[in-house]
């Protein structure tokens, strides 16, 4: 049995990409060529991994190989990239992974920066939530993440992002500096039930209030159109204020609480060698515009092969 890195390379690139057309185009190949690279590592397996008929999708065999074939090119990467630093060019592609309140609110800054900064890396961005986020890191869908709250190891610290009172201009309690949980009580609360959740029914608790939020809503845009429709208020953290509109106000809130965002690697195996470089660019970009403190690093990256 041969198998080689194209195959699996196509293979990972179809599963991600949702079809061959579009893997060829993620590729850089004709459809036909990724086509046959998959069969012929099918043919290697004596069994399909993909299931053809109407959207693709991974067989059963499929399945328990494709995180294998990740791995594979994960090394593969790492070692170019090992021969890259070694000749002082950090060059490719880092999958970067994190929830949406940071994707959409810190990180386009960061990719403007990196374009800038290091513009012989390639980062591609997936939005997920923290579950997700964490399964992809270990899976290795993603080269890298913005955790949220990580226990303690190796990785960048970007921010300590505080928790915010979302309210309307008009709000009774927008001209003041700070917000006190206890003072919405009697407002309709609305929520994300996102890695978010857990931190602000801690801040009620906190407060000594039950946690009663009115509606739920997954989609950070719909959440902050329903508050400027006057339909309640929330809690959001401070990354989040560059999506906020003219006609509402993020406030400090009493109880005061945090979260840490950190980019990081995964843990299992190693990291692409140009995540520490984007890390520690990305942190010098954040402590020099002050967008976002303290920036602090929590560890060395773990050892390379």
């Amino acid at each position: 049995m041969t198998v080689n890195l194209p195959q699996l390379r196509a293979f990972v690139a179809v599963v991600d990409a949702g079809g061959f057309s579009a893997a060829a185009a993620e590729l850089g190949m004709s459809q036909s060529a990724v086509s046959h690279a998959v069969a012929s590592l099918e043919r290697e397996l004596a069994a399909p991994l993909l299931v053809r008929a109407g959207s693709v999708r991974t067989t059963v065999l499929g399945e328990q190989v494709l995180p294998h074939a990740r791995i594979a090119l994960s090394a593969v990467r790492s070692v170019e990239q090992i021969a890259a630093d070694a000749t002082e060019t950090m060059t490719g592609t880092v999958r970067l992974a994190s929830t949406p309140t940071v994707c959409q609110g810190l990180i386009p800054g960061l990719l403007r920066h990196w374009c800038e900064d290091q513009p012989r890396i390639t980062v591609r961005v997936f939005e997920g939530d923290s579950s997700e986020v964490s399964a992809w890191l270990e899976d290795g869908t993603a080269d890298a993440a913005v955790l949220i709250d990580p226990p303690p190891g190796p990785g960048i610290q970007l921010a300590m992002d505080g928790y915010r009172a979302l309210l309307p201009r008009d709000h009774p309690l927008a001209g003041e500096p700070l917000v006190d949980i206890r003072d919405l009580e009697d407002d309709q609360f609305l929520i994300s039930p996102n890695g978010c959740e857990a931190r602000i029914r801690s801040i009620h608790r906190l407060a000594g209030l039950r946690f009663t939020p009115t509606h739920r809503v997954r989609d950070l845009a719909t959440l902050i159109s329903m508050v400027q429709a006057g339909i309640g208020v929330t809690v959001l953290s401070e990354v989040s204020r560059s999506l906020i509109p003219p006609d509402l106000i993020l406030l400090p809130l009493e109880p005061q609480t945090s979260r840490r965002l950190v980019l990081t690697g995964p843990d299992a195996r190693p990291w692409h060698p140009a995540i520490r470089t984007l890390a520690e660019s990305a942190a010098g970009y954040l402590a020099r515009t002050g967008s976002r403190s303290p920036m602090a690093v929590e560890g060395a990256a773990p050892a390379l092969p």
